[in-house]
């Protein structure tokens, strides 16, 4: 079903909407399209039944036979009056949910804001099991760590307490408090897989879709678009992982990350007549700043080095199928200080330019 199933004429609203998750600051002034529909909603999911039989005399003191409906994705979703044919559907990276694509943390549009102003019906999700979704079938613990400076490492914003020269980053206490507050646990365990069947079913509501992606989300935009012939293109922000055909995974060099951390950073293998449904849609993939070129001892410089390595070898063996794949290395096109959070830097107004014509290229604006 649709979404545009599920909207009905009393769902028509005629506001100019500002509508600001990450802080109570204002965002960027106006010019919000008239919304004809918004709400929030889930897409997929499972249900969990317990052993034995539901005994309403005892819904408080036992469980058998009662069930758990979870690994849903959850959306946001706003629809502007006359809206472009595409509609754009968010999914975050780790330790995020679409909160991380609406207002940035210093109060200005995310990438959210920008593209509903020019048009596009938007879409944010958060995955299964984290965030708005957060129900889970499964029972996991949920970590406490303290490990804010290592994500601002990790994150390329600078090495804590530091920030990189020029970092297109706001250096302002709050915002960085913004910045790790912003930031969520998953509320089960981890499973790509069921993150992509959650996602495919979002696209079964959306319809035919641009995909865009951060960071850990990347590798469920390669898996979602060989599963759901609705995502139309994809727009790649930074992904961390990437697939390739089984017995072709190119050379991968070693990294400080892995030596340090332990955690592996080999792609995904997919079956070729998957890996060659990739090559049916255009992608842009987006790297920041600050991205080393030649191996260092900084674990998240070189987690960085070796994938933006790896993403050029992704665009190379998409392409010998016919595909579509560009790979911007902002600092190439002289766009400088960018972290991970691509989209919602200080230049990010530049980056949606930048997507957009890519779009517009490839006649996904319409």
């Amino acid at each position: 079903m649709k979404i545009s199933d599920i909207i009905t004429s009393t769902t028509v609203l005629t506001v100019l909407l500002l509508f600001s998750c990450a802080s109570v600051r204002k965002t960027d002034s106006a010019d919000f399209p008239a919304i004809k529909a918004q709400g929030y909603y889930t897409a997929g999911g499972t249900v969990r039944t317990n052993p034995g039989t539901f005994d309403p005399g005892n819904v408080y003191t036992s469980t058998a036979g009662q069930t758990v409906h979870g690994d849903h994705a959850s959306y946001f979703y706003q629809i502007p009056v006359n809206s472009r044919k595409l509609p754009m559907v968010f999914l975050h990276g780790i330790t995020q949910s679409g909160k991380c694509w609406s207002t940035t943390v210093d109060g200005r549009d995310g990438f959210h804001n920008i593209f509903l102003k020019d048009g596009y019906s938007v879409y944010l999700v958060d995955q299964p099991r984290r965030g708005q979704a957060g129900q889970s079938t499964e029972d996991a613990s949920v970590p406490s760590d303290a490990a804010d400076q290592m994500h601002f490492d990790m994150f390329r914003i600078g090495l804590w307490p530091q920030f990189y020269t020029g970092v297109q980053f706001p250096q302002d206490k709050e915002s960085v408090n913004q910045l790790f507050r912003q930031m969520t646990p998953n509320i089960g365990p981890y499973n790509n897989n069921l993150i992509t069947d959650g996602l495919s079913a979002v696209f079964d509501q959306t319809g035919p879709a641009i995909f865009f992606t951060h960071s850990a989300g990347g590798i469920i935009g390669w898996k979602a678009a060989m599963k759901n012939d609705n995502v139309r293109a994809i727009v790649a922000i930074e992904p961390g992982m990437f697939v390739f055909p089984e017995g072709k995974i190119p050379e991968i060099s070693k990294n400080t990350f892995t030596e340090v951390t332990g955690v592996a950073t080999t792609p995904e293998t997919v079956s070729e007549e998957e890996f060659k449904k990739l090559a049916r849609i255009p992608i842009i993939i987006y790297f920041g700043d600050n991205i080393p070129s030649k191996p260092t001892k900084v674990p998240g410089e070189d987690f960085w080095r070796m994938t933006l390595e790896t993403a050029y070898e992704f665009a190379k063996a998409v392409n010998s199928y016919g595909g579509n794949v560009t790979v911007v290395h902002l600092p190439d096109e002289g766009i400088y200080g960018n972290t991970h959070f691509i989209m919602s830097d200080l230049n990010n107004k530049v980056i949606a330019d930048h997507i957009s014509s890519w779009l517009k290229k490839n006649s996904l604006d319409k």
